[in-house]
């Protein structure tokens, strides 16, 4: 879809806008310009925002999609008068709550306003420490309060999965790569051995792995398809031949990645 545009227009971060905002425009084969405009928490930078939704509005000749989450109510009455359509995901489902609940929101501005006494936050940011400090086997320190252990070959997509585990769920998330040695000695690593049933792994399509490789190091033998096709098939038996689940990261996300480790080794931080 060219020439449309979607705005996230958020008092805060416009994360939970962006986030919830894609996951609608997902459910349609369109593909708009994106514009995020955090921090709209004065009339004047509210104003701004509605100059620039309405100049937008006149150059493409199509009102744009406008996703807000703003709680203070002079400032979203003054979007709201964009030539846009507004939707507002605040009010759309805190009104319906309030009357559910029979008690009123708080209204708060701002989604990290109270980040510095939340002690979610602060295990989040432990376990984002954690996961930098145990990326790709740089330390095997401390394993026994690692929640999971990530193991596959070189770029298998265990470091962005290993900071998404920490950075959304607070979770301590080493990773490991598995390596020809490794597979010369048929068996796990020594350090992951006492933590067997902590470790879930990640296989990739070789086709794939060579074209990622291929990107870091061209024309090696690191990179070659057939070295990957050893690698990937050496890893999937050891990891079939020490009971450790795992799935492949070919085709799916993050997102998906994470849910499926969560569901099958954490199950109780999908509950909070």
């Amino acid at each position: 879809m060219p020439n449309r545009s979607v705005f996230f227009v958020s008092d805060g971060t416009g994360i939970t806008a962006e986030t919830f905002g894609n996951s609608i425009l997902n459910q349609f084969s369109v593909h708009p310009r994106h514009v995020r405009r955090p921090f709209i928490d004065s009339a004047d930078k509210a104003h701004q925002v509605l100059r620039e939704i309405n100049g937008t509005a006149e150059r493409e000749g199509k009102r744009p999609i406008v996703f807000t989450t703003l709680v203070d109510d002079e400032v979203l009455e003054i979007v709201s008068q964009a030539n846009g359509l507004i939707l507002d995901m605040f009010r759309t489902f805190v009104e319906p709550l309030e009357a559910e609940f029979g008690l009123k929101s708080n209204h708060r501005v701002g989604r990290f306003s109270d980040a510095a006494k939340s002690q979610e936050y602060t295990d989040r940011i432990e376990a984002i420490n954690f996961s930098l400090a145990h990326d790709d086997g740089q330390s095997s320190k401390n394993l026994d309060v690692a929640d999971v252990v990530l193991v596959g070959v070189s770029r298998s997509g265990k470091t962005p999965t290993s900071l998404y585990l920490a950075m959304q769920h607070g979770i301590k998330a080493a990773n490991y790569p598995l390596i020809p040695e490794d597979f010369d000695r048929g068996q796990l690593p020594r350090p992951l051995a006492p933590h067997r049933k902590k470790c879930f792994g990640l296989t990739i399509a070789p086709e794939r792995l060579s074209e990622i490789r291929h990107e870091r190091r061209p024309n090696s033998n690191y990179a070659s398809l057939d070295n990957c096709r050893r690698e990937v098939a050496a890893a999937e038996a050891m990891m079939r031949r020490e009971g450790i689940a795992w799935l492949s990261s070919t085709h799916k996300s993050i997102e998906e990645i994470a849910t499926t480790i969560l569901r099958d080794l954490r199950p109780d931080r999908l509950v909070y």
